[in-house]
């Protein structure tokens, strides 16, 4: 299925592209609000300025995926595998990543305010500047994390592991 034809059907009013392979579409600046995205390969998607607010994208690829800018506020990405993808400035706020694999993933100025990243995989991502007040880490990996200048105001790290963690004050993590 290419951008075009995904855009057609959901303008009418079609919501569920689940189980599609989307491999490398550019979907940037799209309005895809309450899409069914569940298990989609989006693997190198173009999603930057896209409107995602309230999709679901459980267990979907999203690997080296730019999300730069998008809005993904109450999105569904738990277990969704963000490795490498670029969510800088992104708004994830409210949005569940429980499970979700975020490794080496760039979000750099996200607000990730309430969002849900229980045992989520953050390891060697970059959070600097990212808001993440309210937020859920719950037993989240953040090994290696940039963390410098984030806020962190009634965030959630009780048995998240910091190990090597740049935190908010440049202090590194032991």
């Amino acid at each position: 299925m290419n951008a075009d034809d995904l855009l057609q059907r959901y303008a009418a009013g079609e919501r569920d592209f689940s189980r599609v392979d989307l491999c490398g579409i550019n979907l940037a600046q799209a309005k895809l609000s309450g899409v069914n995205l569940i298990r989609t390969n989006l693997l190198q998607a173009v999603l930057s300025g896209a409107n995602l607010s309230g999709a679901f994208l459980v267990v979907a690829n999203l690997g080296e995926a730019n999300l730069n800018r998008a809005t993904l506020i109450v999105a569904n990405l738990s277990g969704a595998d963000l490795s490498k993808a670029n969510l800088s400035e992104a708004n994830l706020s409210e949005a569940v990543l429980t499970g979700a694999i975020v490794q080496k993933a760039n979000l750099s100025g996200a607000s990730l305010r309430g969002a849900i990243l229980a045992g989520a995989n953050l390891m060697d991502s970059n959070l600097q500047g990212a808001n993440l007040q309210g937020a859920n880490l719950y037993g989240a990996d953040l090994r290696g994390a940039d963390l410098s200048h984030a806020d962190l105001t009634r965030t959630n790290l009780r048995g998240a592991n910091l190990q090597g963690a740049i935190m908010p004050d440049g202090s590194i993590h032991n």
